[in-house]
């Protein structure tokens, strides 16, 4: 069975400084444990990352579905998550190219990629490296442009339950555009972000709850009922939605 992956070791997330908070929505973490050997399952969350692991700068794409990438025990991932709107025009890429899909930021074609890997590969302890991974990426923000005002909607009213159907007329533009703008911000349209974003209200409640049951938790993220929520889960993550329950809850046994 798969174990999501803020079980399989130790995740922490940052606030960007000020010279980042514009391009980047957190900073992160992620040390697996030593002698981990459960299956990583990394869920949809409507993002696009910036990593830095095994040596190199890599670039994880939105994801439609759950990803299960192979990660050393013991290791240490770097992580910097796009602000909606930041990472099409900082990689020069439409995200809908990298839509679950893990891509060295070389092959991007970034001209500040050698330099940066060739001095993160120079920190001692992965506490340097998360420090130095910053830096760098303040300087680089100095010359990128501001990210695009229409995603940030976008994703604020995916990521409330509002319904998508109205953002045309709020937006100015006509159904096409928005559709082309999703993908280019997103990699998929403002339907499947809204049912990604559904998904992590829910994995957010299993977080939260003690003793809520699954019947109202399926209601409180948006679901139409609970038959409607295991089926979703099911397809982002794999897995069931109380073998997710047991795994980010606070009781036991909700299974």
């Amino acid at each position: 069975m798969a174990m999501l992956a803020a079980r399989a070791g130790r995740y922490r997330e940052y606030a960007p400084p000020p010279a980042l908070r514009r391009h980047f929505s957190c900073l992160w973490s992620h040390t697996l444990r030593d002698g981990a050997a459960a299956t990583v399952a990394i869920v949809p969350d409507g993002y696009c990352d910036l990593l830095w692991m095994d040596g190199r700068l890599v670039v994880a794409g939105p994801d439609r579905i759950a990803a299960f990438p192979i990660i050393r025990p013991g290791a240490t991932v770097i992580g910097a998550r796009f602000a909606p709107g930041a990472a099409a025009s900082w990689l020069k890429t439409p995200l809908s190219a990298l839509v679950g899909l893990s891509v060295p930021l070389a092959d991007i074609g970034r001209k500040d990629t050698s330099e940066f890997e060739a001095r993160l590969r120079d920190c001692p302890d992965p506490a340097a490296a998360a420090t130095l991974f910053g830096r760098l990426l303040e300087g680089a923000a100095r010359d990128e442009e501001e990210p695009a005002q229409d995603a940030a909607v976008i994703f604020a009213a995916a990521d409330s339950g509002r319904p998508t159907s109205g953002l045309p007329d709020q937006l100015g533009m006509s159904e096409r555009q928005l559709r082309r703008r999703c993908h280019h911000h997103f990699g998929y349209g403002a339907k499947t972000l809204e049912r990604i974003r559904r998904f992590q209200r829910f994995l957010d409640l299993c977080r939260r709850v003690d003793t809520m049951p699954l019947a109202r938790i399926a209601l409180e993220a948006g679901f139409a009922d609970q038959a409607h929520m295991t089926r979703e889960v099911a397809e982002l993550s794999t897995l069931t939605p109380a073998i997710i329950l047991n795994q980010l809850g606070t009781r036991e046994g909700s299974g």
